[in-house]
């Protein structure tokens, strides 16, 4: 009998053991993402200097009507053209259709601060566009002609549209292909032409997709610094970022920054609603692929044009000022501080890409495993700080990274008698951390989708041949993610090398990114020295919009192609 004590007793130690690590390491990563919100909610507690009369009576009515007429203009942008262009590439065939329907995913790979420098750049009145203006009026001055001025709110709405428009494309694209025909045979026997097909039958039916599309747009909208401080916009989030420097009232951005987190609330709960609502329309997909049109003559140039205008506009000509600029300035491709800034940027992108993928298996693995409802609200927690524009986060960091490290330093003092200084917010290490707690939702959004693909089966089978939790893990689970993981580690290497809101505001002194250093030449009106920096941002950029285009274009052509194959098949 003791025998058998012997036997069961370390087996059932070690089931509780990993009942109990797993929970505690998924609870221990939500604090630590839910920290800088935490560290914001009690800094906004603090003295704000008597700043709000100011902010109340001068920067947050304007800035609030600002931020929601930007959100608006980009919301109905978003809609617009990417709904029209994937409408168009799905429904009807034109000359260069096969490539737009991957192309308008190319403007995503400019970072809406980079095209806000090219543009004002390419639109300025020694630019290229001005210039041919006066060429073709015969004008010696630009008080004698109008042109539109790029830095207004018009302009950041048109921007911002043109670069963001792909969040609305691809979901839209998926949406229009699930329709099927059935759907729209019923509505062309009732008299409806290829107008209304579109505004009364597609749109209704993508709705919710589209404007969860449009929702990440906002998102990315209101997390935007760079662009808008270029272009003179003042929303909120640019009003946070000048109340903590130039008011240095770091409380009074705090308490500024929870007003604009009731934006970011709203679309969250919008966006969830939505999803609920979207899973009834993707429930009612049709047999038959939606078939294409030939259109002819001069509805088929007005498609081309219709959909080469936003590639264009947000991809081409960024590209093309940053290819003229480094032309007339090569010698910024060896410019020592251009490799320093690249290194560092790699170091970063690294780093936080190696945490957010280990810290994403584990919130993943425990919502394979160890599922529940505190589980599931840990999990979501963690992702949280997607949501969070990166000016705010980075009110929430450095509150919390310097109070540990003053803390740290006065038990250090009491110990020893010396202090130990800024250990964590003077280093890369607070850059990293707050890199890792922005895009640790992209690492475990990918991570639970490569899960998705693994059939429990499998890791039941294993266990009843004899492994353990952990053989399971390591020769079972890892292997068949190895390519998940890896592209999720690409992904936030990708995303935090273009970011700039966080890094600028956190990083040490003489301390660049590819990002920073671009926005700290821009700053200077020397952007010009800086395109090799920002072609490199756009380049890098390119990596997902190869993975989406794979994804949601490349491989749904695919899937199509072998069905209609088997179809023929099987008439044959």
């Amino acid at each position: 009998m003791s025998g058998q004590n012997t036997h069961t007793h370390p087996a059932f130690t070690k089931k509780d053991t990993n009942a109990v690590v797993l929970p505690l390491g998924v609870y221990a990563i939500a604090f630590l993402a839910m920290l800088p919100l935490a560290a914001l909610i009690y800094q906004a507690s603090g003295d704000s200097q008597d700043v709000w009369p100011h902010l109340i009576s001068y920067v947050l009515p304007s800035s609030a009507v600002t931020t929601l007429v930007l959100l608006t203009g980009v919301a109905c942008g978003t809609f617009a053209i990417g709904a029209v262009t994937a409408w168009l590439t799905c429904r009807y065939r034109f000359p260069f259709s096969n490539i737009f329907q991957w192309a308008l995913v190319l403007p995503l790979a400019t970072p809406t601060y980079v095209a806000a420098y090219t543009w004002v750049e390419f639109s300025d009145f020694t630019g290229p566009m001005q210039q041919l203006v006066r060429d073709l009026g015969g004008y010696k001055s630009s008080t004698e002609y109008w042109f539109p001025e790029l830095r207004s709110t018009g302009g950041a709405i048109f921007l911002l549209s043109m670069v963001l428009f792909p969040y609305v494309y691809l979901p839209a694209r998926l949406s229009f292909q699930s329709l099927g025909t059935s759907m729209l045979d019923v509505a062309r026997v009732l008299g409806a032409g290829p107008a209304r097909l579109f505004l009364r039958v597609a749109l209704p039916a993508a709705r919710p997709a589209i404007a969860i599309g449009a929702i990440l747009a906002l998102m990315e909208t209101l997390n935007d610094i760079g662009a808008v401080e270029h272009l003179g916009v003042r929303t909120l989030t640019f009003s946070v970022f000048d109340t903590w420097l130039n008011r240095s009232s770091l409380a009074g951005a705090a308490q500024l920054s929870l007003t604009l987190l009731l934006f970011v609330a709203v679309l969250i709960i919008f966006e969830r609603r939505l999803r609920a609502r979207q899973r009834f329309y993707e429930g009612r997909q049709s047999r038959h692929a939606l078939e294409k049109i030939q259109l002819a003559g001069t509805k088929a140039w007005i498609a081309t044009l219709t959909c080469a205008l936003p590639i264009i506009f947000g991809f081409a000509v960024p590209l093309i000022e940053m290819a003229g600029s480094i032309v007339r300035r090569p010698e910024q491709i060896a410019n020592p501080s251009l490799l320093l800034a690249s290194a560092n940027s790699l170091t970063v992108a690294a780093a936080t890409a190696l945490l957010c993928v280990v810290a994403g298996f584990v919130l993943a693995q425990a919502r394979r495993h160890a599922a529940g409802s505190a589980i599931r609200a840990a999990t979501l927690a963690s992702g949280f700080g997607y949501a969070v524009p990166g000016t705010i986060l980075a009110i929430g960091v450095l509150t919390a990274m310097t109070g540990i490290d003053n803390h740290v330093s006065r038990l250090a003092f009491w110990l020893t008698g010396y202090k130990t200084g800024l250990i964590l917010s003077g280093s890369l290490a607070i850059i990293v951390f707050a890199c890792s707690v922005r895009f640790l939702a992209v690492a475990l959004g990918n991570i639970e989708a490569g899960y998705a693909r693994i059939s429990p089966n499998l890791s039941s089978a294993a266990r009843t041949l004899g492994r353990s939790n952990e053989q399971v893990v390591f020769q079972v689970e890892l292997p068949l993610l190895f390519k998940t993981l890896g592209v999720a580690a690409l992904l936030v290497i990708v995303e935090t090398m273009k970011e700039l809101s966080a890094t600028m505001l956190l990083r040490p002194f003489n301390f660049d990114t590819l990002a920073t250093f671009v926005y700290s030449h821009a700053s200077r009106a020397m952007f010009e020295q800086a395109a090799f920096a920002a072609l490199l941002i756009v380049l890098i950029g390119l990596v997902p919009v190869y993975l989406l285009t794979r994804v949601f274009i490349t491989g749904q052509e695919e899937a199509e192609g072998q069905k209609k194959m088997r179809t023929n098949l099987v008439r044959s």
